[in-house]
């Protein structure tokens, strides 16, 4: 079977990857992507989006900040454990891969984790604990990862992608939140229709920049 997506060998969060992951459309800004307002303009969020990507087309290199916060650190420390305790609770086991980019589109997956030969993808944070507790109460897929997830079932066709967020300062039984969403449980094909849309904007703006160019410089 021929999967519809490029795996690329790279570590998270080197430059490498920042370079890969530049003038695409990944799931962590796929919530920007999706964002509208009420009175049917278009989002700060959305055009701001559309903008880093257009000047990523244009310079060749990444315009997103790579500072990590202390939450962020936080987050990459406690990583391990978190895998440890999604694995014991799945009975599987959890790959590591890099980098993903879409076979035809410009668009990228940085997965937090793999089950099976891309059988499952998993997508696992470790928030505050103020957030986890509010997802423990929710028991469902919180409305702001909704977009991220669904841009990962796109992207891999896997059957499910597992959201977890684990916090360590929770009692134990109470560390681990977890809820699968299955294909069926998102409309994929409006989702790719919203995202085709959205590059093709890029792509008239990308043209547009470029047409600025003085010919004896081009």
């Amino acid at each position: 079977m021929t999967r519809p997506f490029i795996v690329h060998a790279v570590d998270q969060r080197t430059e490498e990857w920042r370079k890969l992951r530049a003038g695409l459309v990944t799931a962590s800004v796929a919530g920007a992507m999706m964002s509208t307002r009420k009175d049917g303009k278009e989002a700060a969020d959305r055009r701001d989006l559309r903008t880093q990507i257009v000047c990523e087309r244009i310079t060749g290199q990444p315009q997103d900040d790579p500072y990590l916060s202390k939450d962020m650190v936080r987050g990459i420390e406690v990583e391990p454990d978190a895998f440890a305790a999604y694995e014991l609770e799945t009975l599987t086991v959890v790959q590591k891969v890099g980098f993903i980019t879409h076979h035809e589109l410009a668009a990228g997956y940085s997965p937090d984790g793999i089950v099976g030969d891309f059988d499952g993808c998993v997508e696992l944070k470790i928030p505050r604990a103020a957030n986890h507790l509010a997802y423990l109460r929710g028991k469902k897929l919180p409305p702001e990862w909704t977009y991220q997830v669904a841009h990962a079932l796109w992207i891999t066709g896997a059957p499910f992608c597992d959201f977890a967020t684990f916090c360590p300062q929770m009692p134990e039984g109470l560390r681990l939140f977890r809820v699968r969403v299955k294909r069926e449980d998102v409309d994929l094909a409006a989702y790719e229709v919203v995202l085709r849309a959205f590059l093709s904007e890029i792509e008239r703006e990308v043209d547009a920049v470029r047409s600025l160019i003085p010919e004896a410089v081009a």
